[in-house]
C-alpha cells in the first residue's frame, strides 16, 4: 500500500537569486518550501521519494504584495547561485554553505531524486492520456477532467477554510458560549456545517480522482473503504469517550443535553445501534453521514467523470424530492438524522462537480451581477439572523417577512441556507485569491494544519467542547471563563494539528 507525506522546510537566501523554475530574479529572505513524497514498495525498511515540490515565491509586480506556488524540481534549489540554508520548522538552522565545498556525492543523490520525480510525473502524466481508452464503458470522462484533477496543485485555501470552519464548529458545540458569536451561525442562515460538508466534496474529488490517476479504480474504491473505515472507528471512538466522559462528570442533566443518557443506561442495545449508525451522541452526528459518503464516492466519481451535469441533476431533485416529502433515513431512539444525508449529499456532490466540472460557472461566479446579488441577500440574512438576537431589530422586521424565513431547517438543508451559502462562496471568491499573502500569516498556517487533519481535529474538538461544557456547569460560566475555554481550545486544536501534521503519514 502506498504511503504519502508532506515536509515543509523554510529556505533562507542571504542574497537575491534566481532559480530555475522562475524566470526572475527573487529577493532575498525566507522561502517556504512543501515536498510531497510517497513511499517506496518493496523495500524491507520505510523508504520515501520526493514526487512533487513546491516552492512559495512573491507574485510577479503589480501584485507583489501576493505570493504563488511554484512548482521546482528537488535539486533547483540547490543549483541556485546563492548558498542557502535549510530551517525545518522544528529544527534549529543548519547552515550548508560550509559544505559547498564536499558536495560531489550529495550532488548525485539530489539528482537522482529529481530523476525519480521527473519520470513520476511523466508516467502519471502518459497514464492520464491512456486511461479513457482503457476503460471500456459507452461514455467517456469529460475532456481533461483527469488530467485537470492531476494538475491541481494544492490550494491552501482548502485547508485554511477546512480548518476554521473545525474552531468555529468547536465554538459552537459549548452551549451558552460567548466564542460563538465569531462564528457564521448569527449572522445569517448558514453556518460551518455548509462550508465543512462543501470543502469535503472538493477534497475528495481532487484526492481520489489523483487516486484513479495513479492506481486506476482500484485504487479509488481502496482509498475510499480505508478512509471509511478511519471515520467509522473514530464514530464509535468518539461515542464511547463521550459516554465515559459524562460518566465521570455525574450524569444528570448532562446526560440529557449530550444524548448519552440512554447508551449509559442501555450500553449493549444502544451500541449496537451506533455501530449501524443509528444511534449518535450529541456534535457527533456529522461523522456517520461522512462514512456514507466516502463509501459511495467511488461509484459517485465514476459518473462526475462521463456526465457530471447529470449527476448533479439528480442530486438537486434528490435534494428537491426531500423537501416535497420529507424523505429521510432510519435513526434511533428518535427516527431522525440531524444531518438527513439524502438532502446534505447536495453540498457533497455540489463541491465534487465544481472541481470537475466547474469551469462553466466560474465567470458567472467573479461577475460583478453575482457579487452584487450576494452582498444583497448576505445583508437581508444578516437583518433577519441579528433580529433573531436582539430585540430592537425584531421591531424593525415585518412578521409577515419573518414567519416566512422562520425557522431555517437546517437538518434538511433548507433552501435560504443554501443560498446563503452559495453567497459566501461568491464573496470569498472574490476576496480571497488563491495567492492570498495572509495564508502565510501564523494565525492562517494553524488554520491549515488543523484542516490537514480535519478527522483528528474535528474529533477532539468534540471532546473539548464537552469538557468546556462540564467546566461551565461545575466551576463558572462568567463570561471570562467563557473567553478562556474558547482560546484554550483553539490553541490546543492548533497544538494537536501541528503535532499531528509533523508526524504524519497517511494511506494513499
Amino acid at each position: 500500500m502506498t504511503m504519502t507525506r508532506s515536509r515543509r522546510e523554510t529556505v533562507l537566501f542571504k542574497h537575491p537569486f534566481r532559480i530555475a523554475s522562475v524566470e526572475r530574479l527573487l529577493p532575498a529572505g525566507s522561502y517556504e518550501v512543501i515536498t510531497d513524497e510517497e513511499s517506496m514498495e518493496g523495500l524491507s525498511f520505510p523508504s520515501f521519494q520526493p514526487v512533487a515540490t513546491m516552492m512559495m515565491v512573491p507574485a510577479p509586480p503589480p501584485s507583489s504584495s501576493c505570493v504563488e506556488m511554484v512548482t521546482i524540481s528537488s535539486i533547483d534549489l540547490s543549483d541556485s547561485l546563492e548558498p542557502i540554508r535549510w530551517r525545518p520548522e522544528n529544527d534549529m538552522p543548519v547552515e550548508l554553505a560550509n559544505r559547498r565545498g564536499m558536495a560531489g556525492p550529495f550532488t548525485d543523490i539530489r539528482r537522482t531524486l529529481a530523476q525519480i520525480e521527473s519520470n513520476a510525473k511523466a508516467l502519471r502524466g502518459r497514464q492520464l492520456q491512456l486511461e479513457p481508452d482503457l476503460l471500456a464503458t459507452p461514455a467517456k470522462p469529460s475532456d481533461g477532467a483527469l488530467s485537470e484533477l492531476k494538475g491541481l496543485g494544492r490550494d491552501l485555501r482548502i485547508d485554511a477554510c477546512r480548518g476554521i470552519a473545525l474552531w468555529c464548529i468547536f465554538l459552537n458545540h459549548v452551549p451558552n458560549n460567548i466564542g460563538s458569536w465569531l462564528t457564521l451561525r448569527n449572522y445569517g442562515f448558514s453556518d460551518t456545517a455548509e462550508v465543512f460538508m462543501f470543502v469535503s466534496g472538493v477534497t475528495c474529488a481532487l484526492a481520489y480522482g489523483k487516486a484513479h490517476a495513479r492506481s486506476g479504480w482500484t485504487g479509488v474504491i481502496g482509498r475510499t473503504l480505508w478512509r471509511s473505515w478511519d471515520i467509522y472507528a473514530a464514530f464509535l471512538l468518539l461515542t464511547l469517550a463521550c459516554a465515559v466522559m459524562v460518566y465521570l462528570a455525574g450524569g444528570g442533566p448532562l446526560a440529557d443535553e449530550s444524548n448519552t443518557r440512554i447508551l449509559l443506561e442501555r450500553p449493549g442495545a444502544t451500541f449496537a445501534h451506533a455501530a449501524i449508525l443509528q444511534y449518535r451522541p450529541v456534535n457527533t452526528d456529522v461523522l456517520p453521514l461522512f462514512v456514507v459518503f466516502h463509501l459511495l464516492f467511488a461509484p459517485l466519481l465514476w459518473l462526475l467523470l462521463r456526465v457530471p451535469n447529470v449527476t448533479l441533476g439528480a442530486s438537486l431533485l434528490l435534494y428537491a424530492l426531500v423537501h416535497l416529502f420529507g424523505w429521510t433515513v432510519p435513526a434511533w431512539p428518535n427516527n431522525a438524522w440531524f444531518f438527513n444525508p439524502l438532502a446534505w449529499q447536495l453540498l457533497v456532490v455540489l463541491g465534487a462537480w465544481c472541481v470537475i466540472e466547474g469551469k462553466g460557472v466560474w465567470p458567472w461566479m467573479t461577475s460583478r451581477t453575482a457579487l452584487v446579488l450576494a452582498v444583497l441577500y448576505l445583508a437581508f440574512s444578516l437583518m433577519i439572523a441579528l433580529s433573531w438576537s436582539l430585540k430592537p431589530l425584531e421591531a424593525l422586521i415585518p412578521q409577515a417577512l419573518a414567519k416566512l424565513v422562520s425557522p431555517v431547517d437546517k437538518s434538511d438543508l433548507g433552501p435560504l441556507r443554501l443560498l446563503h451559502f452559495f453567497s459566501l462562496a461568491i464573496l470569498v471568491v472574490w476576496l480571497v485569491p488563491r495567492n492570498w499573502r495572509a495564508l502565510t500569516t501564523p494565525v492562517m498556517r494553524g488554520a491549515i494544519r488543523c484542516g490537514e487533519n480535519s478527522l483528528a481535529i474535528y474529533c477532539l474538538g468534540v471532546l473539548l467542547a464537552l469538557a468546556s461544557h462540564i467546566a461551565l456547569l461545575n466551576i463558572s460560566d462568567v463570561l471570562a471563563m467563557q473567553i478562556v475555554l474558547s482560546l484554550a481550545g483553539i490553541l490546543v486544536l492548533i497544538a494537536a494539528a501541528t503535532l499531528l501534521s509533523s508526524i504524519r503519514v497517511k494511506p494513499k
